[in-house]
């Protein structure tokens, strides 16, 4: 969750090096992306595959995929060395690396799929990190891509009553103007067709969009959550399987 694309102000940087910072998203985002992956890459028994997990943050939803990605090597890569020290005590393999500054330091056609779990919504470039990507996937490889949805459903509710929207941010330093009270740095957020598009446009073919639920989401309004992702379109996490074209 914490790479970046350009070289960013210190403040910035520093404000991604804060251990207080939250770096999860949930389990229940981790475990239907990764059995989605799993679908995808089929069993270990047939051919171990590579699995880079940009942004992996404190490893937290790599550890939480691990077992269902069994037999398949899940590498753990992250810009920031404090997050690869907590990542590495929950996954073997860790690298650092960034998006920019000569690109992550793997091969082209290096990986089989690559995970990339709430990552997108903290980029000042985007495009370039989906060429990055695009570049270290083998032909056909498999982009697995989360991001919070800026249309959910309670967010449709809260702009008609003037409210600015869940996962949206206007600041580094405080919450203003909407629920909740954690920073995490989001600069930019999709909508179900924004996210198809823009994938697209990157040179991958969009496979599926489903939805997952929100561990923010108030306990009384869980049930409501988990029933939106029936509707992608409505749901609080985006979730994005393309492959490379």
């Amino acid at each position: 969750m914490t790479i970046t694309t350009t070289k960013r102000p210190a403040g910035l940087r520093d404000f991604y090096e804060n251990p207080a910072v939250p770096v999860a998203s949930g389990d229940a985002r981790s475990l239907r992306q990764a059995r989605l992956l799993a679908a995808a890459l089929g069993p270990a028994t047939a051919r171990t595959a590579t699995v880079l997990d940009i942004g992996c943050g404190d490893g937290t939803a790599a550890a939480t995929a691990a077992p269902i990605l069994a037999g398949h090597r899940v590498i753990g890569v992250d810009w920031s060395q404090d997050a690869l020290k907590r990542a590495h005590a929950r996954i073997p393999y860790v690298v650092r690396g960034e998006l920019s500054d000569g690109g992550l330091p793997f091969a082209d056609g290096a990986a089989d799929a690559v995970l990339f779990s709430e990552v997108v919504e903290h980029l000042v470039d985007p495009d370039s990190a989906l060429d990055e990507l695009r570049r270290v996937l083998r032909p056909g490889g498999h982009l697995m891509l989360s991001t919070p949805n800026l249309a959910a459903w309670y967010n449709r509710g809260l702009l008609l009553a003037g409210v600015q929207p869940v996962f949206s941010e206007v600041s580094l330093r405080a919450i203003h103007g909407r629920p909740g009270k954690e920073v995490v740095g989001h600069l930019r957020l999709y909508t179900a067709r924004a996210l198809r598009e823009f994938v697209a446009a990157s040179g991958f073919e969009v496979v599926r969009l489903s939805g997952a639920p929100f561990h923010g989401v108030p306990r009384p309004l869980r049930a409501l959550d988990r029933l939106a992702c029936a509707v992608p379109s409505a749901a609080s996490i985006l979730l994005l399987h393309a492959r490379k074209a």
